[in-house]
């Protein structure tokens, strides 16, 4: 009786011992090594194994020196797919697929070398290998773009956001820093010099504000010079749109200085670059030439920009401003020069409730002209 329970137990162990041994056989392990396209080791890299037949997922994630191992996956035909990280990976971003993967009983290994695999694409794209290292480095290029690109458009943001702020030294500082990444961008020295002329305008030392309108003219040439630059392989009408506004501000800068020569010269050069905005350069100049106390030229800039855009009333107003500052006194009449009386009138047409309505109407009852609310038709007044 003892030794038919002996025999009992020991075919019961025999069979504990058979069991494991048939589930082991049922999966295998998969193992390999990830590497990028300069042959580095990709740590923290997703690889996922999804079954064929039943859909069953394994998702492992690499080390440190790109490796990555598993066991219990179960046998049977595999799409694997390689992801650069969890991001990746969450995004659904793949960087390589494998389809049909034979996953056995056995170990199994599957390695992912994108060098390679660039190499390969390559070959049977029919490159040679000059040919292909010349891709690579134009895409390196193109990598290295992209991320100055984004370091750049942050320190704009930064610097906009400051100068709206009023913050324009903080502004400066953040721009410099830019242009110690990339010294060739017009936009980075535009944005500098639109910082420099802003903050001009908050300096009490005559000497400090000179000194940073000076930067700004410098700071406007250096990014008109770059823009010009790469205009010679690549012009469209917003680059030449920009370009002006480049030598706008230049020129407000240049005013601001007391330079007017050089003011006029760069706003001429913006109304030849952008003639749709011609009447507002013309304005610019009539106005600085104005404040210069050049009176003949400033009423030519003025007519300039009314040939440009008849209808800017304020062009009107100001060319008879200057006018009548040419105006004698005959006896006890004011006269004024021919076409004062128009110019005002003409700004009474275009802007009867304008902000100088009221001074306009008192400098024609000045030179006794009557007031007009349209051409040819007249309300009573003084006669001329």
């Amino acid at each position: 009786m003892k030794k038919h329970l002996a025999v009992s137990v020991f075919v019961l162990l025999m069979l504990g011992l058979y069991v494991p041994s048939g589930f082991a056989q049922a999966s295998g392990t998969v193992k390999g090594v990830c590497k990028d396209t300069d042959g580095k080791p990709l740590p923290d890299a997703i690889v996922v194994y999804a079954n064929q037949d039943n859909g069953q997922k394994y998702t492992l994630k690499t080390n440190k020196k790109g490796e990555y191992f598993s066991l219990g996956i179960g046998a049977g035909k595999y799409n694997v797919t390689l992801y650069r990280n969890a991001d990746d990976f969450k995004a659904n971003k793949e960087l390589f697929p494998v389809k049909g993967f034979p996953v056995t009983l056995e170990e199994n290994t599957l390695d992912f070398d994108m060098q390679k695999e660039q190499q390969k694409a390559a070959q049977g794209q029919g490159l040679t290998p000059e040919q292909l290292k010349a891709r690579q480095e134009a895409e390196e290029k193109i990598k290295k773009e992209n991320s100055t690109i984004g370091v750049l458009n942050n320190k704009l943001v930064a610097a906009n956001t400051s100068m709206k702020a009023g913050d324009f030294d903080g502004a400066i500082a953040t721009l410099n820093e830019a242009t110690q990444v990339d010294a060739t961008r017009d936009v980075i020295w535009a944005q500098l010099a639109d910082a420099y002329r802003g903050s001009a305008t908050k300096q009490t030392d005559p000497a400090e504000k000179s000194k940073r309108l000076q930067e700004a003219v410098s700071d406007y040439q250096k990014a008109i010079d770059l823009k010009q630059k790469a205009m010679e392989t690549k012009k469209d009408a917003e680059d030449t749109k920009k370009l002006a506004a480049y030598y706008n501000n230049m020129a407000d800068a240049a005013a601001r200085s007391g330079k007017i020569d050089d003011s006029v010269k760069a706003y001429t050069q913006a109304a030849q670059l952008n003639p749709e905005g011609a009447a507002a350069y013309y304005f610019n100049i009539g106005a600085v030439l104005t404040n210069a106390g050049k009176v003949d030229d400033a009423i030519a800039a003025f007519d300039k920009c009314i040939a440009a855009d008849p209808t800017k009333a304020d062009a009107y107003y100001q060319k008879g401003v200057n006018l009548i500052g040419k105006a004698t006194l005959q006896g006890d009449k004011m006269v004024a020069p021919a076409g004062t009386a128009e110019a005002f009138n003409k700004y009474l047409a275009l802007a009867p409730t304008g902000p100088y309505a009221d001074v306009a109407k008192q400098m024609l009852a000045s030179i006794g002209a009557p007031v007009e609310t349209g051409f040819g038709t007249k309300k009573k007044g003084a006669k001329n």
